[in-house]
């Protein structure tokens, strides 16, 4: 059967699973995207193809595996998770997919989760690389770590704030009044604009890989990338960067200022009006500045 190459296609791994990946446009420059999550989809960059064909864009997305449209591991088999649920695995990963779609001397962006993956590609494959884009993720989760709890300070009242610490010692956290607290947070910093974000009628979370990543949520990170820290080797990326972060963003732009002076070939935009979903929130400005980076790359 033929298949146009720029369309819907499912890749076949070397491990035998399969992914989602869809490839828009038909410009030259070569751009592919890594969502956030961990676990979560491709859908933020659905319009990517569309949006940056102006700036001579072809854009390519998938979903890693055991998100959504792409294949679901048994995740309750301890063999399988040792053996998937690793930033080796999903970074060797990225790199299989650039085979299978035939891509070489490209672009690629990480937004979120999706960003440690492309910090992790670009110091282990950046031969690959035409050049990186970071969409809101820093360097480390430590810096993270305390800029979002202090958000949370700032934004809730003592009482407040207390009593979501006390849910989360307690593991209690299908709580619905800490759920609509955590929901309050995320409509202000996650997507600051009103209702941005891609709604569905059932959950398309992979949870089992966001809580081996991330933990339960935002705040209490105890997952296997709490100790995530680059801020040591991030000057041996040598391809020209890119980063890009929302105005009102969960990433602290003092981190995101000294990647910029840290990265040899860096550049940094800050999205104004926009939260950590910049696509979403504030997408004229996002995609002019973006586009018109790519375009001077060649």
């Amino acid at each position: 059967m033929k298949t146009a190459k720029n369309g819907t296609h499912f890749v076949t791994l070397a491990n035998g699973y399969h992914l989602w990946t869809q490839t828009r446009g038909n410009g030259p420059i070569q751009l592919m995207t890594l969502h956030g999550g961990p676990g979560g989809t491709n859908e933020v960059f659905e319009n990517f193809g569309e949006r940056l064909a102006p700036y001579g864009v072809t854009a390519t997305r998938y979903d890693q595996l055991g998100s959504w449209y792409s294949d679901q591991p048994d995740w309750t088999d301890p063999a399988i998770r040792e053996q998937f649920l690793t930033i080796d695995y999903y970074v060797n990963e990225v790199e299989e997919v650039r085979q299978k779609l035939g891509l070489d001397h490209f672009f690629l962006l990480g937004q979120s989760w999706g960003g440690v993956l492309a910090i992790e590609y670009a110091l282990r494959y950046g031969e690959h690389l035409r050049g990186l884009i970071l969409s809101s993720m820093i360097d480390n989760l430590d810096e993270y770590i305390v800029n979002i709890n202090a958000i949370r300070e700032s934004m809730f009242t003592p009482d407040q704030v207390a009593y979501m610490k006390q849910i989360e010692a307690d593991h209690a956290f299908t709580d619905a009044k800490y759920q609509a607290l955590v929901a309050e947070l995320g409509e202000h910093y996650l997507h600051h604009q009103s209702d941005p974000q891609p709604r569905h009628l059932i959950s398309v979370m992979g949870t089992p890989v966001y809580n081996y990543f991330q933990g339960d949520n935002e705040f209490v990170m105890v997952g296997a990338l709490k100790d995530w820290d680059r801020r040591a080797d991030i000057h041996n990326i040598t391809v020209p960067t890119y980063l890009t972060f929302g105005g009102h963003e969960t990433m602290p732009l003092t981190a995101a200022r000294r990647m910029a002076a840290t990265i040899p070939n860096a550049t940094l935009h800050i999205t104004p009006d926009a939260g950590h979903g910049q696509m979403l929130d504030n997408p004229d400005d996002y995609f002019k500045h973006l586009g018109e980076w790519l375009s001077t790359q060649q």
